[in-house]
């Protein structure tokens, strides 16, 4: 295989807004559906508010200077979208369960009557904003997903996912939108193991997770790099507790952004989970919402170098309201071209120290059975 690019200057972690060029003209689509709140797994940790939140801050975005925001309700995924990834069996057993009172699917993921409708509705918005980015004009959309999806395997539920939400919007874009290459960068902090799973053996995807380690649900490992002739188009970092920002930023600068300037996608699409803010009682990341901010600035230099703009953001997890909605509001801002506020401050948490510089190293040395750039320099022999 060739060589891997350079890799680009890293972004301020700062306040300022994103230095890309910007056509005012160009609007920011969010695909949100209230037919989401359906889903009622009762007491929760993905309950209701999240997408109320969510939806009602990107909505306050709305009259701040920036790139206009368009609120569109996507329609349900058509079941020839959903088999795109998911095989009709699948979805057929999902709706009799819920229409049956729903109940628990797995360890984790909990089913109301409304749950498989709503989840069609999630998967929906996710093919929606892929297609509205790949139409134009505008060329960044956002999708509310709830419920969420990069756990979801093509036949089993788990992690409170029903429909592999990115990955279907992966694979409308290639056999609708006619695109050769995708880009997935996962930064929620759990790994997203059905994303990865699903396109485990194929170089036309570009899979890339950062995650906590330890954390549920295990997998992830640096020498997960794919397999058959999707060998080299996996790449997972497992951060330690307490990365915070700079640790992020440094796995898309050392990692991901190589990969991604020799992959040159059509399309990026980020599986944007906010758990790992320092807030969120389910990962213990240290990530704020400055960076989360820089971290999209990055992702949209990606897009906007190689993609002809084209970046589509989907909702995962985060399961602190207001860490979510504040994470999210300023991921938006980034798109818009618009400044960015953290109400909720700096990390408490220690800095990991040489702990991510570790991680980075395990999946550097992994890659490089397949990438030559990622090879160490040997030592001079004395």
């Amino acid at each position: 295989m060739g060589r891997l690019a350079g890799g680009r200057p890293r972004p301020s972690l700062t306040n300022a807004p994103v230095d890309l060029a910007y056509d005012g003209a160009m609007a920011i689509r969010v695909f949100s559906d209230p037919g989401c709140t359906a889903h009622d797994p009762g007491e929760h940790p993905e309950h209701v508010a999240r997408w109320e939140r969510a939806d009602a801050t990107l909505r306050a975005l709305a009259p701040l200077p920036g790139a206009p925001l368009v609120f569109e309700r996507p329609a349900a995924i058509a079941p020839e979208a959903l088999a795109l990834v998911h095989p009709p069996e699948h979805s057929a057993r999902l709706a009799a369960f819920c229409a049956a009172g729903g109940g628990r699917l797995d360890e984790d993921t909990v089913a109301s009557p409304g749950t498989e409708a709503a989840a069609r509705g999630s998967a929906g918005a996710a093919v929606a904003a892929a297609a509205a980015v790949l139409a134009g004009p505008g060329r960044q959309a956002v999708a509310l997903c709830r419920p969420p999806g990069h756990h979801a395997l093509p036949t089993e539920t788990m992690g409170f996912c029903l429909y592999n939400n990115a990955a279907l919007a992966a694979r409308w874009a290639q056999v609708h939108g006619g695109l050769s290459r995708v880009a997935i960068l996962d930064w929620d902090v759990h790994h997203g193991n059905g994303t990865e799973a699903i396109f485990a053996d194929d170089p036309t995807v570009l899979f890339m997770s950062l995650h906590q380690h330890p954390n549920w649900p295990g997998t992830g490992r640096p020498t997960d790099i794919g397999v058959g002739a999707g060998r080299g188009y996996t790449a997972n970092v497992r951060l330690p507790l307490g990365t915070g920002d700079a640790g992020a930023m440094q796995a898309l600068d050392e990692v991901f952004g190589p990969l991604v300037a020799t992959f040159r996608p059509e399309l990026v699409v980020v599986s944007a989970g906010f758990d790992a803010h320092w807030r969120d009682p389910l990962g213990r990341l240290g990530f704020t919402v400055t960076g989360y901010a820089a971290l999209m600035r990055v992702v949209l230099g990606w897009a906007e170098e190689l993609a002809a703009g084209r970046c589509v953001v989907l909702l995962e997890g985060g399961y602190d309201v207001e860490a979510l909605a504040a994470s999210l509001g300023a991921v938006v801002q980034v798109l818009r071209g618009g400044e960015v506020e953290d109400p909720l401050g700096p990390s408490p948490y220690p800095v990991a120290g040489d702990g991510v510089a570790r991680a980075i190293a395990e999946t550097r040395a992994a890659l490089g059975a397949v990438w030559p750039a990622f090879r160490e320099p040997q030592a001079s022999p004395r």
